[in-house]
């Protein structure tokens, strides 16, 4: 089972539990949906539930909360890559770059060599969260942070 994490005193990786009431609102807002899979078309509960079964079954999936209210998502995935959704609403508190370096953490904590982000080109400011954090651009919509020897 995944275990939560404290990132500070009000943002937490809280470990994964079915909640789609809550959830499905960030994946119906048609611009979230073309930030995440490139594509404007809004989710179903069957879609979410599927995509988040899918996404604990390989790895580590938390939802994020912050100041006591869940706001997004983050996942660790087995094979490296991680996956973060913050809802609109609360965008540009720099919630996404306090999750990334947690997400890191914990791959180092597993013993992962690097991890990995599929950000699409429009983007932007999904780029600069992970740039920030050391991520570096490997080609087309692929992004890389790799560990150093002394990680």
């Amino acid at each position: 089972m995944t275990a939560g994490r404290v990132i500070d005193g009000e943002l937490a990786l809280i470990p994964y539990y079915p909640a789609p009431e809550t959830a499905l609102a960030w994946y119906l807002d048609p611009e979230l949906c073309r930030q995440i899979d490139n594509r404007p078309e809004p989710y179903t509960p069957e879609r979410l539930e599927r995509m988040y079964e899918w996404l604990n079954a390989r790895g580590r999936l938390w939802y994020i909360r912050y100041r006591g209210e869940l706001v997004g998502d983050a996942a660790l995935r087995d094979d490296g890559e991680v996956c973060i959704v913050v809802r609109r609403e609360s965008e540009n508190m720099h919630i996404g770059r306090r999750v990334i370096r947690e997400l890191l953490a914990a791959a180092r904590e597993a013993g992962m060599a690097e991890v990995r982000a599929v950000i699409y080109g429009f983007n932007a400011q999904s780029r600069r969260a992970f740039e920030a954090a050391g991520f570096e651009h490997a080609g087309g919509e692929n992004y890389v942070f790799r560990f150093g020897e002394d990680a």
